[in-house]
């Protein structure tokens, strides 16, 4: 029987204690799985997630135009230090965090966001966010309940991490999924807008793992608005400069009005993330990662590829791709070299643990 943190979720609402609107989603179940659901897909969520923050992590924070400078396109994993020079995968802490998650869902049986929290403090994480480390100095000192912890950030570092929470549903598929995405999603990070990007994503991903095809353009511009618009509300986000300076507005019209224009206008996906920007702020890595999907949604090596040279953050644009991609086609269509680059951590020196991880919960949770 899998956790059900409805009632939790209630609770926070009646206490004001989350950013969100209590939208109709929350009292709706998720559209039914096909009852011969490949675990491949899921697997291919996950690992997905993982190539993509290894594909990008080496050359994080570089623009664009710097890294192709540097390395020309890249197309397969840098030399790592941390794995002997080689050209291997090695996780930072989107892979870290995704994988922790999955792993503390195991151990209780569904979400238990106390103990989430305890995981995400218990071991160093690399290339650590400034809202996430709040939080841990937060919950390290003492302060709770566990949503005091959280920072007052729109960043991106709960959605990088959320994939994982609608596993533990794949058999039972009710209401419950919408609570674990938001709570989970509020340990970290307490702004609307990030709140309501993890609980759209995880929408996303579920109606991907049930896709025999992909999607048309316009589909992931709609599936975000469908769930965003009712649970972030009109809250007023400012972009930061570009071609879009003085945008005032939640991320959703953002979304519905500007990515899909860049779409229509033809855009590659670097003049997009150009005019938007493409650094931790959620708006532009949502905005970059229904892009990226629009226009390479059936290629993945493409669009992987495209994730982790056409941004800043690339490492969490090409996770979050990344796992939309593997729900969408599969451990069979990413491309071999990448999955067997894999180192396979969430630590130092723990080769190999994501694999097992991902043997656990099909056992835990999808036999």
């Amino acid at each position: 029987m899998v956790r059900d943190n409805g009632g939790l979720l209630d609770e926070l609402f009646s206490r004001d204690e989350i950013d969100l609107d209590r939208g109709p989603l929350f009292d709706q179940a998720p559209p039914s799985l096909p009852i011969n659901l490949d675990w491949r897909r899921v697997e291919g969520m996950m690992l997905g997630l993982a190539i993509g923050d290894s594909l990008g992590n080496t050359t994080e924070g570089l623009l664009p135009h710097e890294r192709r400078e540097l390395y020309g396109e890249i197309r397969d994993y840098l030399p790592n230090e941390h794995a002997n020079g080689l050209r291997a995968g090695v996780p930072s802490d989107d892979t870290q965090m995704a994988f922790w998650t999955l792993e503390q869902l195991m151990a209780d049986g569904g979400l238990e966001p106390d103990h989430l929290a305890e995981r995400f403090c218990a071991q160093r994480i690399f290339g650590i966010g400034s809202a996430v480390d709040q939080f841990r100095k937060r919950y390290r000192a003492g302060t709770r309940p566990w949503h005091a912890c959280a920072a007052d950030s729109a960043g991106n570092g709960a959605l990088m991490r959320i994939a994982p929470i609608l596993i533990p549903h794949l058999r039972t598929g009710t209401s419950a999924l919408w609570a674990d995405a938001a709570v989970a999603a509020t340990l970290t990070h307490k702004q609307a807008a990030s709140t309501s990007a993890c609980v759209a994503w995880v929408s996303i991903l579920w109606k991907l793992l049930g896709m025999e095809s992909p999607p048309e353009p316009r589909w992931w511009i709609d599936a975000y608005v469908g769930v965003a618009r009712q649970l972030e509300g009109d809250r007023v986000l400012h972009l930061r400069g570009g071609d879009y300076d003085g945008f005032h507005g939640p991320l959703w019209r953002f979304v519905e009005e500007h990515v899909w224009d860049a779409y229509e206008r033809g855009l590659s996906t670097l003049d997009a993330a150009n005019g938007w920007y493409s650094a931790a702020f959620v708006l532009e890595t949502v905005s970059c990662a229904l892009y990226i999907l629009m226009r390479h949604g059936d290629d993945p090596e493409e669009a992987l590829v495209r994730a982790a040279n056409d941004t800043k953050d690339s490492d969490t644009v090409a996770a979050i791709v990344g796992a939309a991609i593997g729900a969408l086609h599969g451990t069979a269509r990413l491309p071999r070299r990448w999955v067997d680059g894999l180192t396979g951590r969430t630590g130092a020196h723990d080769d190999g643990c994501i694999f097992g991880l991902l043997s656990d919960a099909r056992r835990v949770f999808f036999a």
